[in-house]
C-alpha cells in the first residue's frame, strides 16, 4: 500500500479558463473537450512515478465537495496553474484563481453512457448519435453526473451524463462503448389525436358532366313512405315442390314486330335466276 502511494500524483493548482491562457494562439480547442492543461513540473513528476497511461486525473474542489475526471492535453501552463473548460469549471463550481486538488487514477474501460440533452433544441440534428460520438474523441473519461459541453455548427449543446457502466467513472479512450439518450429537459410530446373523430368518408360530393347537363338521377334519393309500398298478389296455386317463375307481359316494340312479319313473309331461293349468256344458241 505505501509503494502504491508514493506512485500517485496529488498536487493543488490554481485553476483558470482557457480564456486566461497567455500567448498569441487560439487554444479554443480546450474548450470543446475534456481535457486540461498542466504546468511543465506535473510532466516531470509524473515521469518519475512511473505512471500508467493514458494519464487520467480526479479533479475535486474541496470547498463544495465536487468532483470530476479529465485527461491532460498539454503541459504549457505556468507553474502552480491549471487550464480547465469552461463547462468543467461549472461542474466543479470553481471560480478564475480558486484551487483544485489534482489525483492521478486509473479508470475502468467504459462499455454504456447514457445522455441527457439540456435542451430540446438537441433534437434538431439530423443525426445526433454521432454528432456525440464525434465530439467525445476530444474527451478522455466521463463521470455520472457532469453537464458536458459540445460544439456543433456553432452552437453550444450542454448534456448530462446520466449514467456510465460499468462504473460511475470511466475511460473512453479506445473504447467500444453504447451510447443512449434520454428525453430532453422540457421536452414535451406532441399531442395525439383523439381516437373517436369521425373519420373522413370518401366520394360524398356531387358530381358534373362535362357538357353542363344535370343528372337525370337524384344524387340521393328520398326515402319512400309505407303508405307507398304495395303488397303484392298471393299464389293462391301454390304447391309444395313447385317453381314458377312469372314474368311480366311486356308489349313489344313496333320495330321488333316488323322484323317479324318481314321473317315469316320471307321464302327462300324463291327469286329467279339469270345468265349472263344470251338464250338464243348458236346454229
Amino acid at each position: 500500500m505505501a509503494r502504491g502511494f508514493q506512485n500517485r500524483f496529488s498536487t493543488q493548482y490554481r485553476c483558470y479558463s482557457v480564456s486566461m491562457l497567455a500567448g498569441p494562439n487560439d487554444r479554443s480547442d480546450v474548450e470543446k473537450g475534456g481535457k486540461i492543461i498542466m504546468p511543465p513540473s506535473a510532466l516531470d513528476q509524473l515521469s518519475r512515478l512511473n505512471i500508467t497511461y493514458p494519464m487520467l486525473f480526479k479533479l475535486t474542489n474541496k470547498n463544495s465537495d465536487r468532483m470530476t475526471h479529465c485527461g491532460v492535453l498539454e503541459f504549457v501552463a505556468d507553474e502552480g496553474i491549471c487550464y480547465l473548460p469552461h463547462w468543467m469549471m461549472q461542474n466543479l463550481l470553481l471560480e478564475e484563481g480558486g484551487l483544485v486538488q489534482v489525483e492521478s487514477v486509473n479508470l475502468m474501460v467504459a462499455t454504456y453512457s447514457k445522455f441527457q440533452p439540456q435542451s430540446p433544441d438537441f433534437l434538431d440534428i439530423t443525426n445526433p448519435k454521432a454528432v456525440l460520438e464525434n465530439a467525445l474523441r476530444n474527451f478522455a473519461c466521463l463521470t455520472t453526473g457532469d453537464v458536458i459541453a459540445i460544439n456543433y455548427n456553432e452552437k453550444i449543446y450542454e448534456l448530462r451524463v446520466m449514467e456510465t457502466k460499468p462504473d460511475k467513472a470511466v475511460s473512453i479512450i479506445e473504447c467500444d462503448m453504447n451510447v443512449d439518450f434520454d428525453a430532453p429537459l422540457g421536452y414535451k410530446e406532441p399531442e395525439r389525436r383523439s381516437q373517436h373523430q369521425e373519420e373522413p368518408q370518401a366520394f360524398t360530393g356531387s358530381g358534373n358532366r362535362l357538357d353542363g347537363k344535370t343528372k337525370g338521377i337524384e344524387p340521393s334519393p328520398a326515402p319512400l313512405a309505407a303508405s307507398d309500398i304495395k303488397r303484392g298478389i298471393p299464389n293462391y296455386d301454390f304447391k309444395v315442390g313447385r317453381i314458377t317463375f312469372i314474368r311480366n307481359s311486356r308489349p313489344l316494340p313496333k320495330k321488333v314486330i316488323d322484323d317479324d312479319d318481314a321473317m315469316s313473309r320471307f321464302i327462300a331461293f324463291s327469286g329467279e335466276g339469270q345468265s349472263l349468256r344470251k338464250k338464243g344458241r348458236k346454229p
